[in-house]
């Protein structure tokens, strides 16, 4: 049996000054996959797909007449994200690069396009084209960890300098931050904070610069809501209403704590083994959203302490996978945008799950491979095909 094993670090960013190649093709047809990653992708997929239909027959059959209607539509879309996912692992990352300023404009421009629509509970997240939507942010979080990737790598020298190690990068994020959380959209503000800081952490930014503009920025942000309370109490209501919620839910009648409360009673009737898959009795219209933001509550109350904790391994396993081909990756800048891509999905799978538990408040934030959405889904299998791009292309010796 064959033991692939990392080399030296020095060969493995041997063009650590991050210049695109002469001659890049859009392909790269040569290398394996990282089968471990490819298999825990699929694991999880495969698991959420049960796992959605299990949680969300009863809501499709009594609002849409169909117990069908949202596995249906979830497993085209895991067809399509499966064969995009392959599509993506062919795809030569090193070429990407070349669209990380337009792609980055792009989706400021998309995701100023929702405030065109009309709002869905208070939001203004989406644009609608026909029968589809989707959310424009998806898109902005994927663009900012390619163009910082792209950067870091090209300037690997100046990232112990203030501003072209720091400050450029939280200016590019700060620009799309305001037009996402404004929206409001929140739990993809955070997501994009924790790319940003990761990402810069690993690219080597000055730790004392981030300090000191984290100090700045926080106190900054401080001294605005204080001296325009007004502006952000009306803005932004529903966060403080959430926070009240958070800390007592059980405290409250009032219908914004109800879905918390529901959730942790599914929660703790799960037990150890659960109740049985497919006996869940608050996704009997009980439970809001158990086809999205709330499918884990579910798992947790059909599956018990000990299905919930054999998904988060899962996801935790997939993580460790995608930091490993991070390390394997070729050049810098294949190793930073393996860190995004999986920093991503990982922190958007821990905030999630925090917030079914009550962890953190609620910010509605879905849980990859299992919550019901097909542009969400296939974003996130085509960024892990990229994931799989970098890791043929890795840098490997067998022993």
């Amino acid at each position: 049996m064959t033991v692939k094993k990392r080399v030296s670090r020095s060969k493995a960013y041997a063009d650590s000054r991050g210049s695109l190649q002469p001659k890049v093709t859009p392909l790269y047809v040569w290398g394996d996959f990282d089968v471990p990653f490819l298999l825990l992708a699929l694991a999880l997929l495969g698991f959420g797909l049960v796992m959605l239909f299990s949680a969300s027959y009863a809501r499709a059959y009594y609002y849409q007449d169909n117990s069908f209607y949202y596995i249906g539509r979830q497993m085209l879309w895991s067809v399509i994200g499966v064969v995009g996912m392959v599509a993506a692992s062919f795809v030569n990352y090193q070429w990407l690069r070349r669209f990380a300023w337009p792609l980055y404009f792009a989706s400021l421009a998309l995701c100023i396009l929702p405030y065109a629509f009309d709002a869905y509970n208070g939001a203004r997240r989406t644009v609608y084209i026909g029968p589809l939507n989707f959310q424009p942010s998806e898109i902005g979080k994927f663009a900012l960890i390619l163009l910082f990737a792209h950067l870091m790598s090209k300037d690997q020298k100046k990232m112990k300098h203030l501003w072209d190690g720091t400050l450029r990068y939280l200016v590019l994020f700060g620009i799309m931050a305001v037009i996402v959380v404004l929206q409001p959209h929140l739990s993809a503000t955070v997501l994009m904070v924790g790319i940003t800081v990761v990402m810069l952490f690993v690219g080597g930014a000055n730790i004392m610069h981030l300090l000191g503009v984290g100090t700045v920025g926080v106190a900054g942000i401080a001294a605005m809501v204080f001296t325009m309370w007004g502006f952000f109490s009306d803005r932004f209501a529903h966060v403080l209403v959430r926070l009240t919620y958070w800390l007592d839910p059980f405290s409250s009648n009032d219908a914004g704590a109800y879905q918390t409360k529901q959730s942790l009673m599914a929660i703790g009737s799960g037990g150890l083994l659960g109740v049985g898959l497919g006996e869940s009795r608050q996704k009997q219209l009980y439970l809001p959203e158990v086809q999205n933001d709330f499918i884990f509550a579910i798992i947790c109350e059909e599956l018990g302490f000990v299905g919930a904790c054999i998904i988060i391994i899962l996801f935790a396993l997939l993580i460790w996978r995608g930091y490993t081909i991070a390390l394997h990756a070729k050049d810098r800048f294949g190793a930073l945008f393996a860190v995004g891509i999986i920093t991503q999905i990982g922190m958007q799978a821990m905030l999630n799950i925090m917030v079914v538990t009550n962890t953190i408040p609620n910010t509605g934030i879905s849980l990859p491979l299992f919550s019901y959405g097909g542009t969400s889904l296939c974003m996130i299998m085509g960024e892990m095909g990229l994931l799989l791009s970098v890791s043929r292309q890795g840098i490997y010796e067998k022993e």
